[in-house]
Parts: structure tokens; C-alpha cells; sequence
């Protein structure tokens, strides 16, 4: 292998593990919602909350689907909410995320 070949690999690698790492963080911000909004809700099975809600972030891309679901749940349940709020507490899960996902 050349130097240019050893090169491109490890742009390729560090790519491949950028990614894997976002996923991982994208889906704790999730779970941890999905946590957040359970306990807004009065709900006893937080954790099977939680999974519904990181599945739903897989109907399409972006957090569009992530966002409608929160929002539908919480009117349901009689929870006010706005957008903007629940954008807010995204923000703050991204982050606490972020540092659970480096710690491990």
C-alpha cells in the first residue's frame, strides 16, 4: 500500500466511527426524551416508552418524525407543549448524551 492508499483508510475509518458514534448519540437523545416525556405523562412503563420513541426517529430522516410524535403524545395526554420547547429539551438531551456516549 502506498502513503496515499494508508491515508485514504484512515479518512475512511474515521468517517465510518464519526458516524457510528452519531447514531449512538442520536439514539440515547432519544431514549432519554422518550424518558422525559413518560415521566410528563404519568406513564408506568417508561422504558417501553422510551423504545417507541427512539423507533419512531427511524421513519425518516431528520427529527421531523421524532418531533411529531413527542408533540402528538403530550396533547394526548394533556400536556402543553410547543414546538420550540420540546426543540429546547432536545438541546439539553443532545448534550447530556454527548457525554454519556464519550464516558462509555
Amino acid at each position: 500500500m502506498t502513503t496515499f492508499d494508508n491515508r485514504e483508510k484512515a479518512f475512511e475509518d474515521k468517517y465510518k466511527h464519526d458516524q457510528e458514534l452519531q447514531f449512538r448519540v442520536e439514539v440515547r437523545r432519544n431514549k432519554l426524551l422518550g424518558l422525559w416525556a413518560a415521566e410528563l405523562l404519568g406513564k408506568d412503563a417508561a422504558e417501553a416508552y422510551a423504545k417507541e420513541v427512539v423507533s419512531a426517529d427511524f421513519e425518516e430522516p431528520g427529527d421531523a418524525d421524532l418531533v411529531r410524535k413527542l408533540l402528538g403524545d403530550l396533547e394526548d395526554g394533556g400536556v402543553e407543549m410547543t414546538e420550540h420547547r420540546l426543540r429546547n429539551k432536545m438541546e439539553e438531551c443532545l448534550a447530556v448524551a454527548k457525554e454519556q456516549v464519550m464516558e462509555e
